[in-house]
């Protein structure tokens, strides 16, 4: 069996071994949909931040700029054209 690489955790060792177990017996499907969750989170998390940053923005200026954060600014740029320009704003 491979070793683990430590990491820091706040949660203890128990409860650590619990949630491996259920991990463990979690069929591929569910733990797919895990992530796709974690994943739609974390950008709703991300655009609230630039809202809350750049209210005065569009809803599709802010989800540009998730683009620059999610892909990058050269990748995003050549998918999605220009960032929004923030300092006329």
């Amino acid at each position: 069996m491979a070793k683990s690489i430590s990491t820091v955790s706040d949660t203890d060792p128990i409860s650590a071994s619990v949630r491996a177990g259920i991990l463990r017996k979690m069929e591929p499907r569910r733990k797919v949909e895990l992530v796709e969750d974690a994943n739609r989170t974390s950008r709703l998390l991300a655009l609230a931040g630039i809202a809350v940053r750049h209210p005065e923005l569009t809803i599709k200026d802010r989800q540009r700029i998730l683009m620059d954060l999610v892909l990058g600014k050269d990748l995003a740029r050549q998918a999605y054209g220009p960032t929004p320009d923030l300092k006329n704003r």
